[in-house]
């Protein structure tokens, strides 16, 4: 292992690469060049939501991040993320993450259809406590005390912050489900018949 910070990588050479201090001969080199994760890639889509603003508008670059569950956010009704951020996501089995989200978006919209329902959004409040919620929980951890991809520290500039749900895998897939037999509690359901909170 060697500590890139204090040995910066000074060339490619025929047999490998030279680091400041010396010369490592390599078969192969890959370029792990790092990852914005958790909202890189949303904030890079220009993606807007009610009255013109952007996602990362909204977050405020990213020092502001809420979400409700991590597959919904207030002000953009009808978009849903898969893994986004304040779900388990990267702490979590991903395969098994990603198809518990896009089973229970599924679900959602055969809801909304078989009931009429237009648009469905995330309320401010239930992103609130959602997002007070993630936060309490990592905080009772060493994940939020450390500089790693997990708090943006790869990325030169980015806002610090933990955006990975900590409760477990089988207690937010309980949550999800609770909210969806509650009608999708914590969400603002509306269609042009009538309108629901």
């Amino acid at each position: 292992m060697v500590d890139m910070k204090q040995a910066p990588i000074v060339e490619i050479t025929f047999n490998g690469l030279r680091t400041a201090e010396r010369e490592y001969e390599l078969d192969v080199i890959v370029f792990a060049t790092g990852y914005d994760a958790m909202t890189g890639p949303l904030m890079k889509f220009d993606i807007h939501g009610k009255g013109g603003v952007t996602l990362k508008g909204k977050w405020a670059g990213g020092t502001k991040t809420k979400t409700y569950l991590g597959v919904a956010n207030a002000s953009f009704p009808n978009m849903f993320m898969i893994t986004g951020p304040e779900s388990p996501s990267a702490l979590s089995n991903a395969p098994v993450s990603i198809e518990q989200h896009v089973e229970w978006i599924a679900d959602c919209l055969e809801y909304l259809h078989t009931n009429d329902i237009d648009t469905i959004e995330a309320s401010v409040e239930a992103e609130e406590v959602w997002s007070k919620h993630c936060q309490e929980v990592a905080e009772a951890t060493l994940f939020t005390k450390t500089d790693s991809w997990y708090t943006g520290a790869n990325i030169d500039g980015k806002p610090r912050g933990f955006l990975i749900y900590l409760g477990g895998v089988g207690a937010y897939r309980q949550k999800c489900d609770e909210i969806a037999a509650k009608g999708y509690e914590g969400f603002t359901l509306k269609s042009s018949q009538m309108n629901r909170d």
